[in-house]
């Protein structure tokens, strides 16, 4: 899988689907926004709502370095 580069993120990122991978675990998330230092991701885990209206929920800040990009 493809790493997230903060550097290289576009408009075009947001609401697209990225994992969670720090070491063992993986989780899967949607890019909501950025800044300087941290990604913004919403984790809907098994709420669909979250997964259908993303962008109406919460992101949690995430290191970029522990973020891929989904299939």
């Amino acid at each position: 899988m493809k790493k997230v580069i903060l550097k290289k993120l576009t408009t075009e990122d947001i609401g697209k689907r990225v994992v969670y991978k720090p070491k063992m675990e993986n989780e899967e998330g949607i890019i909501k926004s950025w800044n300087d230092e941290w990604v913004f991701v919403v984790y809907p885990g098994n709420n669909d709502a979250k997964k259908e209206h993303w962008d109406r929920y919460t992101a949690a800040a995430t290191r970029p370095e522990d973020l891929v990009w989904a299939n």
